[in-house]
């Protein structure tokens, strides 16, 4: 196991071997030249580089050095593929239940896809118009795992996972009114949900949703091909 001692930071060179991904940058609380320096050490040992929950200001610290850098400013992100991961089979939903769900929504779909998976999104089918996610019944049966992104009381995970034989992964965000209490009502719904095979993480945790479900999806892609 190795890894580079920067004196505020020690990035683990070694997590792609160990884990199949590279080491993702935490963008909050870091100045725009720390994760400037994170950043170079990911790209010149992976050559891709996530950074979750980044500011504009070290997107420009690192665009400076890598100008292949690309900001997601609703999800607050930033990518850069100087090797692109390579693509695996099979397709991963990403399911909003509204609009305001979405810098959620697109945290999932934008790890996901700088780590080599294909994403179907469906959007905007909330349980309040259950026939729009009835719609979508056959797109969300030919996914491989499904991430189900919802607020207010949380309710689209169970419906999603009464519809369908895939692993849901449910992520209750901090959208919705006063007794709401900031994504802790969905989350409770969803922790307590109905539906068979549905799996919880924290509050507006996009990321950590699509980390599990794109080592889910890693893991059926090497059995196919015999890795």
């Amino acid at each position: 196991m190795s890894f580079l001692d920067l004196g505020f930071a020690r990035v683990d060179t070694d997590r792609r071997r160990r884990c199949g991904f590279p080491e993702v940058i935490f963008g909050a609380g870091k100045t725009p030249a720390e994760v400037a320096a994170i950043a170079r050490v990911i790209l010149e040992n992976d050559g891709v580089l996530l950074v979750s929950r980044a500011t504009p200001e070290q997107f420009q610290a690192v665009e400076t050095e890598f100008p292949a850098a690309k900001f997601h400013p609703r999800c607050r992100c930033i990518t850069v593929e100087l090797c692109p991961m390579p693509l695996k089979d099979g397709v991963i939903g990403v399911i909003c239940a509204g609009t305001s769900d979405l810098p959620i929504a697109d945290e999932a779909a934008v790890t996901l896809e700088i780590f080599g998976n294909r994403v179907e999104r469906i959007t905007d089918v909330g349980v309040a118009g259950v026939h729009r996610l009835l719609a979508a019944r056959e797109k969300l049966e030919a996914c491989n795992v499904l991430i189900v992104v919802a607020g207010m009381e949380g309710a689209l995970p169970s419906a999603v996972a009464g519809l369908v034989s895939r692993p849901v992964i449910a992520v209750p965000t901090s959208v919705g009114y006063g007794a709401s209490f900031g994504g802790l009502a969905a989350l409770l719904g969803m922790l307590n949900s109905c539906g068979s095979g549905v799996t919880v993480v924290n509050i507006d945790n996009g990321f950590g949703a699509a980390y599990a479900a794109a080592q889910i999806n890693r893991a059926l892609h090497e059995a196919k091909c015999g890795a």
